[in-house]
């Protein structure tokens, strides 16, 4: 999947025309597809030939260094506080030298004649209270929104002080911030893709959100261990305890508190440390005095203790140690239940968690010691890849951070920076050194590595070498996001990180006369941003933006025009709709064409069937070769891939993408002289759209998961609201003065809600959504989309 997706990407940017892209993920199918389709499959004699894979012992220097490594996320979901919490973490750290603040605020009606619709938005004071704005927000957008658009990388040391022996040890942490926004998610699928652990931080009062369950389910996927911090301990309402009961319920993952507040609101001064029994407090300017306490204050000591031993039952239920000493009735030591903290967090079974409130500089400071003593060290990382020069089946061989170790580093992330492509890259092994010769994986392109550099947002600090476990960027690299560069002494490559469907397009149009510009900038966003495709509609000869969401492809369309100085008009949102059969259907057809001379020639037999999605990768379509005897000649099989995959990008009943399908070739015919690959893949055309036919196709829609919160007064008109958008609620929930309701609905009946919730509430509600899945339209819906298709159909011809 990963060769064929970097490949497309590579074809995908070079070209400047428009009109000749195909879609971007069956593309990236059909090339992945191929490749394994063309591989010889290994025979159990091959299997037990393979050689073994080469392993690289860590030295003692190796271990010394990556002992004190550190590469962590901070996501949660918008609005929770991971750039304040990271700017106070930069802070306490001495990477910045003072605090700025993260903006107000405020709510006014944006006006949009040229783009998406009139709607109400957040809207917050330009750089914050204090002119400057948040160090890790560095695009003038990100400011003026007061939203994180792009994950933003820094790194800083961290020196803690170790309880037992009271030695101080210097850590090196790697940050990347990743934005809230479910527009955005694409940056944090990226950023925990190349990450060993993550802070998911939590509103005191909002707690698990929506956002904050697909953060989640990224961390789950690609094995990224976590520590919780409860954020905004200081507002009215906050409640740590049933955010933690919200953690172990609806994330599903074992979760106890490793502190205790003293004092909560407004009241919100300090922390009892649970494992060393201990409290904590914060003083001086902006906190930067953190003062440790043997003494735990009598007004918390009922509730310490009740927290530890509530502590000591969760980690008992997934570590054996401990559960041993639970079960014999006797008291593990602190060292034992750190120990057994660090031990269970890094095994994905446990989750400790922190309360403080970034806002007033209370409690970061111990939730940092918190991340170098739970979360692994990048030795502790299990790092897979795949050897190309062994059979797809082959297994995954084990990277090793040795510093002497062949080269291995993934490029994560590119940027468009001043001085060029900016390309972010996390080196899983080996040490990549500035005027190095690296070699792309996908390519085979040898390529010099002109400058390299340490990211602190948008700044960088020129650097002569970087070693493994790291991350860094290079300049002057041509390559796509997703690919692997070694130096050339081995064949590995890196699986490519899921990339989630687009669900929402615009038309868009240049106003005035179209200039190079208006290409370039589209070529450049497909290339920085997977989730954001660009085709041309034949039919209505429009440029077709699609992308996560609104704000997504508002965000592109304000950066052409601040960028690239392109003023664009963009057309009415369209839902992305897509087609799928609900039955298996056989086909047995013959393409013939006789036209003089050599003529075409080709049969096809097999069947169509209904697939559902890999849990893994996401992929609903497969194209499957059973044929026997050689009836179809082996050079023809890519180009009947290929004709399947060409026949899915446009479906029969409303002209939407095909998808939950699975094409099985069984048998067929050639001519040795009439047949060719246009002839398959043309009877491969044909053969599919009959069988669509009889295999009951049916149009799907986008679902998402909307979670409204409103105060409590209004909660009639919030539920009258989504039922009459055909919404059906699947939990609510009443907290003080305000509820939260949850709601799946379809997107296409979500247009306009924003305005429709601000009126029904007086202006006081909110709502975020994210797409959750496509289901099957109501008959009703289906016979006018169909209709409406026909009639396009028509005005064509």
């Amino acid at each position: 999947m990963f060769l064929g997706r970097a490949f497309t990407q590579s074809c995908y940017s070079k070209s400047v025309r428009l009109s000749n892209r195909l879609s971007f993920s069956s593309c990236a199918r059909r090339a992945a597809a191929s490749a394994t389709a063309l591989k010889p499959a290994p025979t159990p004699e091959t299997e037990e030939e393979l050689p073994p894979s080469p392993q690289h012992v860590l030295t003692e220097k190796d271990h010394q260094r990556l002992r004190f490594q550190r590469n962590i996320g901070v996501s949660a979901h918008i609005d929770s506080g991971k750039t304040t919490l990271t700017e106070r973490i930069l802070y306490y750290t001495g990477r910045i030298s003072q605090i700025h603040e993260a903006p107000v605020v405020t709510l006014r009606l944006a006006r949009r004649t040229d783009s998406l619709s009139q709607r109400w938005r957040p809207h917050r004071r330009v750089r914050g209270r204090d002119a400057v704005g948040a160090k890790m927000d560095s695009m003038d957008l990100e400011r003026e929104k007061g939203i994180t658009i792009q994950s933003a990388a820094t790194f800083c040391d961290w020196e803690t002080r170790e309880v037992a022996t009271g030695n101080k040890q210097k850590y090196a942490i790697n940050i990347i911030d990743t934005p809230g926004h479910v527009d955005f998610t694409i940056e944090v699928e990226r950023a925990l893709r190349v990450l060993d652990g993550a802070i998911l931080v939590l509103c005191a009062v909002a707690g698990v959100q929506s956002q904050t369950t697909t953060v989640d389910r990224q961390m789950r996927r690609y094995g990224v261990p976590r520590i919780s911090f409860i954020n905004k301990m200081d507002r009215p309402g906050a409640n740590p305890w049933r955010i933690i009961n919200q953690i172990r319920s609806k994330l599903r993952i074992p979760a106890a508190a490793v502190q205790v507040p003293i004092g909560i609101e407004d009241e919100f001064k300090g922390v009892v440390d649970l494992v060393h029994w201990r409290s904590i407090y914060n003083e001086g300017q902006k906190g930067n005095e953190v003062v440790i306490s043997q003494e735990v204050p009598e007004s918390v000591m009922e509730l310490a203790k009740a927290k530890r031993n509530e502590l000591i039952e969760q980690l008992a239920e997934v570590d054996e140690e401990i559960g041993e000493l639970f079960l014999n009735d006797e008291l593990p030591s602190n060292d034992q239940i750190a120990t057994a903290i660090r031990r269970s967090t890094i095994a994905l079974k446990f989750s400790p968690v922190f309360l403080g409130s970034a806002i007033k500089n209370t409690a970061v400071q111990p939730m940092l010691d918190g991340v170098c003593a739970y979360l692994p060290n990048p030795a502790e990382s299990e790092v897979l890849a795949h050897d190309t020069s062994l059979p797809s089946s082959a297994p995954q061989i084990q990277l090793s951070p040795a510093a002497d170790a062949p080269l291995v580093g993934l490029a994560f992330k590119l940027e468009e920076g001043r001085f060029g492509q900016l390309t972010y890259m996390r080196v899983y092994q080996g040490t990549l050194k500035k005027g190095n010769q690296i070699f792309n994986a996908r390519t085979g392109k040898k390529v010099k590595v002109p400058r390299l550099v340490r990211m602190h947002s948008n700044e960088m600090e020129d650097i002569e070498s970087i070693g493994p476990g790291e991350i860094c960027a290079i300049f002057g690299v041509e390559c796509s996001s997703g690919d692997t560069f070694t130096d050339g002494s081995t064949s590995f490559s890196m699986t490519n990180m899921y990339v989630p469907e687009p669900v929402i397009s615009l038309s868009i149009k240049p106003k005035g006369i179209e200039t190079p510009n208006f290409s370039r900038a589209l070529n450049r966003f497909q290339k920085e941003d997977p989730t954001f495709k660009v085709h041309i509609d034949h039919e209505s000869k429009e440029t077709i933006i699609s992308g996560m969401g609104e704000l997504h492809l508002e965000i592109y369309v304000e950066r052409m025009r601040r960028e690239y100085n392109t003023d664009c008009v963009t057309g009415k949102p369209r839902v992305a709709f897509r087609e799928t059969i609900t039955q298996r259907a056989d086909f047995a057809y013959t393409h013939k064409k006789q036209t003089g001379g050599a003529g075409q020639y080709a049969k096809v037999v097999g069947y169509i069937e209904p697939m559902e999605p890999d849990p893994e990768t996401g992929k609903d379509v497969a194209f499957e070769s059973v044929v026997m005897g050689g009836n179809i000649p082996t050079n023809f099989i890519p180009a009947i891939e290929k004709g399947f995959y060409e026949a899915l990008e446009k479906g029969a009943l409303s002209g939407n993408v095909i998808s939950g399908c699975r094409f099985v070739l069984k048998d067929g015919a050639f001519h040795a002289v009439d047949s060719s690959e246009l002839a398959f893949r043309l009877a491969t055309i044909g053969a599919f759209r009959e069988a669509f036919k009889m295999a009951k196709g049916v149009i799907l829609e986008p679902i998402m998961n909307v979670e409204v919160v409103a105060p409590v007064e209004f909660q009639s008109q919030v539920i009258g609201g989504l039922n009459t958008r055909r919404g059906t609620i699947v939990d609510s929930e009443v907290r003080d003065d305000e509820f939260t309701a949850a709601a799946e609905v379809a997107l296409n009946d979500m247009f306009g809600y924003s305005n429709q919730l601000r009126g029904s509430t007086q202006g006081k509600g909110e709502f975020s959504m994210e797409y959750k899945h496509h289901m099957p339209v109501l008959p009703n819906l289906q016979k006018d989309l169909e209709e409406a298709y026909r009639k396009t159909l028509a005005v064509k011809k």
